[in-house]
């Protein structure tokens, strides 16, 4: 089933696990290294220049977003990590904050890794992805910011950071918020990750449903 991304809306931010919303809907969530632009990321998606709001400061973004797409699925926007400037304490509290969601947030779908295509994955991305594969939680890798590069150099780098993670350049997937390189890409991406849950839920709807027969 696809879902029409230009159809949502901001929830609510949270600063601890206490104030994630404690409803039934499944959750995708947008995590990378500060500034890599998840936020512009799901402004493409959703076609909405203001959803997710964007800083040109590293590291600003401290909390947990929450998105709810037509009232059948959240998108969710986790902070940035790997910036040196933010004081050591503030990075232990994201980690904790990110941690409580990724490994113990029941309904979560799936995780979209966000890499700036111009740099090879740093000690940080590849901690995350051996934490999501360690938790066997479904991960894509997005790569963004490819209108910074021309077409060879982008072509180029795809491949040095698949041979880096060790698989198939075709498993990126390029964007770029500037072109839209890649929104319909991502889109179906979403909807496949979420068409199971919604199959299995369509699934027990019918053994649930009391109805009588006429």
């Amino acid at each position: 089933m696809a879902l029409n991304y230009r159809k949502t809306n901001f929830v609510l931010s949270a600063a601890d696990a206490r104030q994630f919303p404690n409803d039934a809907l499944p959750e995708v969530a947008f995590v990378g290294r500060s500034n890599v632009g998840k936020s512009s990321l799901l402004n493409m998606l959703t076609e909405q220049k203001n959803l997710a709001k964007t800083s040109k400061t590293p590291g600003r973004t401290q909390l947990v977003n929450f998105f709810v797409t037509e009232g059948k699925a959240r998108l969710v926007d986790l902070p940035g990590y790997g910036f040196a400037d933010v004081p050591e304490k503030i990075q232990r509290q994201w980690n904790t904050l990110m941690y409580n969601y990724l490994v113990k947030r029941e309904h979560l779908l799936g995780v979209l890794i966000l890499l700036d295509i111009r740099r090879m994955p740093s000690e940080h991305d590849l901690a995350m992805i051996n934490m999501v594969n360690e938790n066997k939680i479904p991960f894509l890798i997005v790569l963004t910011k490819s209108d910074k590069l021309s077409r060879n150099e982008a072509f180029n780098q795809q491949h040095r950071i698949a041979k880096t993670l060790d698989v198939s350049p075709s498993r990126l997937l390029v964007t770029s918020t500037l072109s839209k390189l890649g929104v319909t890409a991502v889109r179906e991406s979403l909807d496949a990750l979420f068409d199971d849950f919604f199959a299995v839920q369509a699934q027990i709807d019918i053994a649930t449903d009391t109805s009588p027969t006429p």
